[in-house]
């Protein structure tokens, strides 16, 4: 796995060359444990659909008597990164990949032998840690090693999370089963567990000073700073006194909230609107093949065109595209329905590239672990929206108008998203918002 040299314009910095200097070989190989990372812990959030129903019939238990479970993964996959980055920034990945191996391996394993609702909340719980450690260890993973390209290497990653559950659903959906859905979970644990401590043995940080110096000056005391190196390095504190933070948090709490709302309920609203069970079934496969792929396309083309004015366009769009899933599937039209779901997850999935590279952006990759880690904070709130709250509008409301108002909490981040300028002292470079 190789790669062309890549070059800052505006210092001559050759990212490629000075990575490979430090590893020994390509940086991409540090993208590629982490997406593989990413792909294994997918199930928790793409596979949970597919697998509450067996879950609760063995246990002879109502279906609602879990809809809190997929809330408690959000919050404790979400919370868990604040720690984690804070220690990967100054400790590095390894052992905290280690440790994530243990908890989503040994959780999904876990789930197999469960015998009672409070086991199974804790076991998703835990494991729901081992995802928030990955999550952060991989996202910062291509902050940390590609400044040139962060849109790119992230959606890499994150596409990989979407993904990586698109070839594990028909396998689940076939075997969720009383009797069959134990073994299912069982290998996909052990799956988990392996492919994390490969990653563990893989992964490395560029050292702090790999971009103090311009090219050709290595070996020099006083080299020049560099251009990527010359903006602001916001700590967290400093990041929090800044209008722009708020202003995404609360953009990606309304867009986490859109995405998990389809992401967690698409089956059962799809069940409920009377379609066929099939045109579940591809809706679920489908669409983590759809987030997971956007992730990548749109992530390159906010490395190349102004990154705010992507979201916005982006956002809109995956407000629009939840409107017209609505209409569809109020209309009995299987084939718009399925249409509108990938359309719904590819314009609003990206979320998870641009608010990292954007944080990148904004305030400097020397704290990105910690400052992204507060700003996906906000999926907690998505993720109340998607499970509890959802369930209480769906019985006072209905599905129809639940899925309406995850449209226009999208647009409106989309709209939002205009208002945005860089803080004081950004290095914006050659490749963040506002270029």
């Amino acid at each position: 796995m190789d790669e062309a040299s890549r070059t800052d314009d505006g210092g001559g910095i050759d990212y490629a060359r000075r990575a490979k200097a430090i590893l020994g070989f390509s940086r991409w190989w540090q993208i590629a444990a982490a997406a593989g990372m990413m792909a294994a812990v997918s199930p928790y959030q793409y596979v949970w659909s597919s697998i509450e129903g067996p879950l609760a019939e063995n246990l002879d238990i109502a279906l609602p008597a879990l809809g809190a479970v997929f809330s408690f993964y959000v919050v404790f996959q979400s919370l868990s990164q604040l720690p984690a980055g804070w220690w990967r920034d100054r400790r590095g990945p390894r052992n905290l990949t280690y440790l994530a191996a243990v908890l989503a391996g040994g959780g999904y394993v876990g789930l197999a032998y469960a015998t009672s609702v409070w086991q199974l909340y804790l076991l998703y719980s835990l494991g729901a840690i081992g995802v928030g450690i990955i999550y952060t260890i991989a996202v910062n993973t291509a902050v940390k090693w590609f400044p040139d390209r962060t849109g790119l290497t992230t959606g890499i990653g994150t596409m990989a999370f979407a993904g990586g559950s698109a070839l594990l659903v028909p396998y689940v959906r076939a075997n969720a089963t009383v009797t069959g859905y134990a073994d299912v979970l069982r290998n996909v644990g052990v799956g988990i567990l392996v492919v994390l401590l490969v990653g563990a043995v893989l992964l490395r940080d560029p050292p702090e000073e790999w971009l103090d110096r311009e090219d050709g000056d290595d070996d020099t005391d006083d080299g020049q700073l560099a251009p990527s190196l010359r903006g602001r390095a916001y700590t967290t504190r400093e990041m929090l006194r800044t209008w722009q933070f708020w202003v995404l948090y609360a953009m990606f709490v309304a867009t986490a909230g859109a995405d998990l709302l389809v992401v967690a309920n698409v089956v059962r609203f799809a069940e409920q609107l009377g379609l066929a069970a099939v045109v579940a079934t591809v809706s679920a496969t489908l669409l983590p093949v759809a987030a997971g792929v956007s992730r990548m396309i749109l992530g390159e083309v906010s490395d190349r065109f102004d990154r705010v004015r992507v979201m916005a366009v982006s956002f809109a769009l995956a407000g629009l595209f939840r409107f017209g899933l609505v209409g569809a599937g109020r209309a009995g039209a299987p084939i718009a329905f399925v249409g509108m779901v990938l359309g719904a997850m590819f314009f609003s999935s990206p979320l998870y590239v641009y608010f990292p590279s954007i944080v990148a952006d904004y305030y400097g990759a020397e704290h990105s672990s910690s400052n992204y880690a507060v700003i996906y904070s906000a999926k907690v709130g998505g993720g109340v929206f998607a499970g509890t709250v959802t369930g209480f509008l769906v019985a006072a409301f209905g599905w129809v108008p639940t899925f309406a108002l995850g449209g226009a909490l999208a647009l409106a981040a989309g709209l939002a998203a205009l208002v945005l300028r860089p803080p004081a002292g950004a290095d914006l470079g050659d490749t963040t918002a506002g270029s």
